[in-house]
C-alpha cells in the first residue's frame, strides 16, 4: 500500500463518514445530523486514514468524562486487513497518552473477533459485557480498557 496518511477530518468529510456509517454499521449507524452536531459541539477528535489521498477509514475519539474513549473506528470493506485500523488505533492511543490520560476505553461487538484481537494486541482487556448494546441487532458489547504508561503509549503491534 502506498502513501498512507492520517489526517484530521473536516466538516466537508462528514457526508462521507455518514455514508460509510450506513454501509458498515447499517441500522445502528450514526446519522449525518448526529455526526454534524457532535463535530460542531463535541469535544472529540475526528481522524481519517487516507490511501493515496482517498479516505479509507476514520476514528472518533476523545475525553468522555474522565476517560479517553474510542467512540467509533471503521475501515471501508475493500481496505480492511491492511493495517489501516491499526494505524488509527495507534493514533488514538498516542493522543490519549499525549494528553495525560491514564486509561483508554472502548466498546466492541462480540461479533467482531478481528477487532477484538486488534484491541487485545494493543493492551486492551475486557472489563465487562454490555448486553444488547448494539441496536437494533441486540448484539452484546465488550467494554475494554487499556492502561497507559505515564511516559506515553508505545504500540505493541
Amino acid at each position: 500500500m502506498t502513501n498512507v496518511r492520517l489526517r484530521d477530518l473536516t466538516s466537508a468529510d462528514l457526508p462521507w463518514v455518514a455514508e460509510r456509517e450506513i454501509e458498515i454499521f447499517g441500522a445502528s449507524a450514526w446519522s449525518l445530523a448526529l455526526l454534524t452536531e457532535d463535530f460542531r459541539f463535541g469535544m472529540k477528535r475526528y481522524r481519517g486514514v487516507a490511501v493515496d489521498d482517498e479516505l479509507a477509514g476514520y476514528a472518533i475519539y476523545g475525553f468522555d468524562g474522565d476517560a479517553f474513549h474510542l467512540m467509533n473506528i471503521a475501515i471501508v470493506p475493500g481496505r480492511r486487513r491492511k493495517g489501516l485500523g491499526r494505524a488509527l488505533l495507534q493514533d488514538f492511543l498516542a493522543e490519549a497518552a499525549a494528553v495525560g490520560a491514564r486509561e483508554a476505553w472502548l466498546e466492541v461487538s462480540v461479533a467482531n473477533p478481528g477487532a477484538i484481537a486488534l484491541y487485545v494486541a494493543h493492551g486492551f482487556a475486557e472489563v465487562r459485557r454490555r448486553p444488547r448494546y448494539y441496536q437494533p441487532e441486540d448484539e452484546d458489547a465488550l467494554v475494554m480498557r487499556a492502561f497507559l504508561e505515564p511516559r506515553g503509549y508505545a504500540p505493541t503491534g
